[in-house]
């Protein structure tokens, strides 16, 4: 059974960092592209930033590029997001999901192409 589970939440000031984990589990591959999603109260799921199966490439929302970072360790079937320099308006649950069809060469902020996602996690950004 696929399986994708975040985790690395919580509550944290304006400026500090947090750490998202997304476990995977019950594929039949490592290569699959993964997409980390936030909704906050209110408003659309929204792509905050994707990396492709294979060449790690990778891409951000325009609100959170030099801020954020993704990376993968396919040995552990994990990705990570780092989040650095947090504003209120980060706040959110955020969501990873995964492209078992994705390519090794680009990524989608779109959540049509992915086939499984998260339960998410809270990220609360305040003083």
């Amino acid at each position: 059974q696929v399986q994708l589970v975040e985790s690395g939440g919580g509550l944290v000031q304006p400026g500090g960092s947090l750490r998202l984990s997304c476990a995977a589990s019950g594929f039949t591959s490592v290569y699959y592209v993964i997409g980390w999603f936030r909704q906050a109260p209110g408003k659309e799921r929204e792509g905050v930033s994707c990396i492709s199966s294979r060449r790690g490439v990778t891409d951000y929302a325009d609100s959170v590029k030099g801020r954020f970072s993704i990376s993968r360790d396919n040995a552990k079937g994990t990705v990570y997001l780092q989040m650095n320099s947090l504003r209120p308006e980060d706040t959110a649950v955020y969501y990873c999901a995964a492209d078992v069809h994705g390519s090794a060469y680009g990524c989608s902020r779109n959540t049509r192409p992915y086939d499984y996602w998260g339960q998410g996690t809270q990220v609360t950004v305040s003083s």
